[in-house]
């Protein structure tokens, strides 16, 4: 991906005045391997955000079981990684809320 999932990106005269340009942004994020099926899911799950009068509210959870099984995540390892997506839905809230 050329951009961060959930993190807004700085205008170009913003990074300017810390003397900075997107070029000198290096967003490599590395993914633990036992983190990879929540993040998989997670992407797969971008469109899928509900929203209300605030904005994103959350995840429409709905989804979650076919994405999975579309994925091949096994029967066994499923309660974890839903667990795991909800982490990572409450922290792209979090810096959803903090970008208004």
């Amino acid at each position: 991906m050329s951009q961060a999932l959930y993190e807004p990106v700085a205008p170009p005269n913003q990074l300017a005045q810390f003397g900075i340009s997107a070029a000198d942004l290096d967003e490599t994020v590395e993914v633990l391997p036992d983190n990879w099926p929540a993040f998989v899911v997670m992407e797969a799950l971008g469109t899928q955000w509900r929203v209300g009068m605030a904005g994103r509210t959350g995840l429409d959870y709905s989804a979650v079981p076919a994405i999975m099984a579309l994925i091949g995540i096994p029967k066994k390892n499923r309660s974890q990684v839903f667990q795991d997506v909800r982490v990572m839905e409450a922290e792209a809230l979090l810096v959803m809320s903090e970008s208004k």
